[in-house]
């Protein structure tokens, strides 16, 4: 009866005169504030503010939760900053009638509450939300290149103070139902069962506001907002370029120069957002989140769900990847030659659920589903089953004859390969077209990507129930085509080893990573070489290297020979401290960069990327650009390296790889594919 429903809105009245109005937005699976929601929503306040009830209680009939915010499609189309000022304005307004409603209102919060719906949410004068896992509240805007603009950056700080405000805003981060209410975004928690409860107590006492503590209250005093502005901007320049990325640098000065009229103040943040919309890196950063939908879209194809899985080999990865489907709820067998070589995935593992569940029985009960199992009696019983040994392919042939008896028939067969290709793997099965490469990035815990590898007689099914278990434990799947190197590692690679050939050639390591980060890296390659090890680096250059014709530079072989394998050995091209921190040197201060590191750098990666794109690795462009930015962090402001390639020029960046190739050397002739661009 609910989808035949044409409206978002339900309202009933209980026999206490309470409202209850949910949201239940028609043939869509999440909430979100489309026009015809805000629309209704502003119908129904006219009603209730005519004739006001005891209270009103504002929920979702939503399994996955309350409500995620703006319809991000619609930022996409509007094409001016009067547009998007107006449409803003308007929500404003709507949420500011819901504030002065003449009785209590409670939003009740479960699964998400996220950038528009914690707005509207705040814009309640309570907050209850559900005490499970599944509950994250947060304003993510920023993620978009835009900060919270229905009212949300002003009454958020109202409600707990600038500084824990700003650090919601600014990191963009969701707080779980216990965080939410420890820093008084949520005025109560309570169980699923005891919501109801809750609410109407709520309502029937109507407990005073919680407050900030006057401290925090004395800091948004004008005097002072200059320097809590200083302060605020100082930390986050850590983490974020203001050239690259404007938003939160916008949202610091708005606070710090809010007027001191309150309608005001909303109008000012209105204004700032309509601004940001139109800007570049928000308009990237939003066609990325929706090439994020399409990404997760993948795992839809197919309803397989896992409950047990296998993973074989115990080392940094294997171990990681076994955590990690452990903490999302999945029993997990690890299997390994031996106790001792299992003993430091498990306390690996330990260490990650104790750092995000934070709650005794919750750790305790992630540690239990993952279970040491040297024997290997879980590949019998597990729904997948994922390969995860060293990087040699008689070795996992080997392992692969073993275990293929043993596998239930509708059990995945995965391997976690970074670089051999699925048809020399699968020549030992008696089913080849079974296997299905599922290559997760390090650290597995952050990095979002898996490439969902099929080769060439890969039967459709496998990729589908791969990709479905992927979106299981919470991860974005990418099918790619069997390659030496797939698409990430087979683009990384020569990007890594042109910055390891300019270190060779005298170029110091600071300038090179400083290119790169300069651009918008994470981290520079030299970094990055070593964060992944030295060794490894050498391992898939030489298995890549025939393939693409690569030059591997001597100086990592010589690395590798002196033990010098980078973080994890100490030293690489860097040193590192007993805890692991680069222990960083200055540029010599004769030194002068031409420019043409940064070029060297991004143009070995483009080249590449329209090689992949040419040989039909990735289905399209836009893939491409997902997988990059999903499975590196390349510079996400600049919405990917295909869109940033037609964002230059087709015939520019050509030409530079000409220039560079003459002047350079051959590695930077332009690849197959760039005519196709043209």
């Amino acid at each position: 009866m609910t989808s035949r429903r044409k409206t978002a809105w339900h309202k009933t009245v209980d026999g206490g005169d309470i409202v209850w109005l949910t949201l239940d937005v028609p043939k869509s699976q999440t909430n979100t504030l489309t026009v015809a929601v805000i629309t209704e929503l502003s119908v129904v306040l006219d009603a209730l503010t005519e004739a006001p009830p005891k209270g009103l209680v504002v929920r979702s009939a939503k399994e996955n939760g309350f409500l995620a915010g703006a319809d991000i499609n619609s930022f996409a189309e509007q094409q001016s900053v009067d547009e998007t000022y107006a449409a803003i304005r308007q929500v404003q307004d709507i949420f500011t009638r819901l504030e002065a409603l003449p009785c209590p209102t409670v939003a009740l919060i479960h699964g998400f509450c996220l950038g528009g719906g914690l707005e509207l949410a705040l814009a309640c004068d309570y907050r209850v939300a559900d005490d499970a896992m599944n509950t994250r509240i947060g304003l993510p805007e920023v993620k978009l290149g835009i900060h919270p603009g229905y009212g949300g950056s002003v009454r958020l700080i109202e409600a707990v103070g600038v500084f824990t405000a700003m650090n919601i805003m600014l990191s963009g981060r969701a707080l779980s139902a216990r965080a939410a209410k420890k820093v008084t975004v949520v005025d109560r928690i309570a169980p699923n069962r005891q919501l109801e409860r809750v609410v109407r107590d709520v309502i029937n006492i109507s407990p005073k506001k919680q407050q900030t503590p006057r401290w925090q209250r004395v800091l948004g005093a004008t005097l002072l907002r200059p320097l809590i502005a200083f302060v605020i901007r100082r930390q986050t320049k850590k983490q974020a370029n203001p050239e690259h990325y404007p938003a939160p640098f916008d949202l610091i000065e708005l606070w710090q120069k809010q007027p001191a009229n309150r309608q005001d103040y909303f109008a000012a943040e209105a204004l700032s957002v309509a601004k940001l919309i139109q800007t570049d890196t928000a308009q990237n950063l939003v066609r990325l989140f929706l090439l994020q939908d399409r990404l997760k879209a993948f795992g839809k194809q197919s309803k397989f769900k896992a409950q047990h899985v296998h993973v074989i080999g115990a080392g940094i990865m294997g171990g990681d990847i076994a955590a990690w489907c452990a903490l999302r709820g999945l029993t997990v067998t690890l299997q390994d030659q031996s106790a001792a070589q299992i003993a430091p995935a498990i306390k690996r593992a330990h260490t990650l659920f104790k750092r995000r569940f934070k709650v005794a029985h919750l750790v305790q009960a992630a540690v239990d589903r993952l279970i040491p199992d040297v024997a290997g009696n879980g590949v019998a019983k597990a729904d997948v089953v994922i390969e995860a040994i060293f990087e040699n392919l008689e070795a996992k042939q080997a392992l692969f004859k073993t275990i293929e008896p043993q596998l239930r028939t509708d059990a995945v067969l995965a391997t976690n390969t970074s670089s051999i290709p699925l048809e020399s793997l699968a020549e030992c099965l008696k089913q080849p077209k079974r296997l299905v490469g599922l290559h997760f990035f390090n650290p597995v815990a952050q990095m979002q990507l898996v490439e969902i590898v099929h080769g060439k007689t890969t039967l459709k099914k496998w990729q589908k129930q791969a990709a479905a278990f992927v979106r299981q434990i919470g991860r974005l799947p990418l099918p790619v085509q069997s390659s030496p190197g797939f698409l990430v590692n087979r683009i990384l690679m020569p990007y890594l080893l042109e910055a390891v050939q300019m270190e060779q050639e005298g170029i110091p390591i600071l300038a090179i990573d400083k290119a790169a980060t300069d651009f918008g890296m994470p981290m520079g390659p030299i970094e990055l070489a070593d964060a992944v090890g030295l060794d490894i680096c050498l391992s898939v250059a030489t298995i890549l290297a025939p393939s693409f014709d690569l030059t591997v530079p001597s100086n990592l072989d010589k690395k590798v020979s002196k033990k010098q394998l980078g973080r994890k050995s100490g030293r690489g091209f860097y040193r590192y401290d007993k805890h692991n921190k680069r222990i960083i040197t200055s540029l010599p201060t004769d030194y002068a960069d031409s420019g043409t590191i940064q070029q060297r750098l991004i143009l070995r990666l483009i080249n590449e990327c329209v090689a992949c794109l040419d040989e039909g690795i990735v289905d399209d462009a836009e893939l491409l650009d997902a997988g990059m930015v999903f499975g590196t962090g390349f510079a996400p402001f600049r919405g990917g390296p295909m869109h940033y390639l037609q964002q230059q020029g087709v015939e520019t960046l050509t030409q530079q790889l000409e220039r560079l190739c003459s002047d350079i050397g051959s590695q930077f002739k332009p690849n197959s594919g760039w005519e196709d661009l043209s």
